[in-house]
């Protein structure tokens, strides 16, 4: 019989686990290298991803001028702070609708989330 030609069938208890351990052993070998390179990747990306903060204006800029007044209807500007448009939208769909009043009739000043 030819040693190198062993099949599942002529295997022994002993070689047989040899055998999965050195799978077992193979595979995770190859998750930890791919790990690493991800890592490294990851590494190499957060150096682009950093924004280079423009320099202040020395001389402040010319007076804008007033803006026009806010179409029929509206309620004039609102303030957001750290909250994105669509939420703020959001928000005040859901107080009119609670209040039971229309949006236009409704002036919201300002949005913060409370953290």
């Amino acid at each position: 019989m030819n040693t190198l030609a062993l099949t599942a069938a002529n295997l022994e208890v002993g070689d047989a686990g040899i055998t999965a351990v050195l799978g077992y052993i193979v595979v995770f070998f190859g998750l930890v290298l791919l790990m690493a390179v991800v890592i490294i990747m990851g590494k190499a990306m957060e150096g682009t991803n950093k924004k280079v903060e423009a320099p202040a204006p020395a001389v402040p800029a010319a007076p804008v001028a007033p803006a026009a007044p806010p179409a029929p209807g509206s309620a004039g500007e609102v303030k957001l702070f750290d909250v994105p448009d669509k939420e703020a939208a959001m928000i005040m769909a859901i107080v009119a609708d609670k209040m039971g009043k229309p949006l236009n009739e409704l002036r919201f000043k300002s949005i913060k989330e409370v953290k």
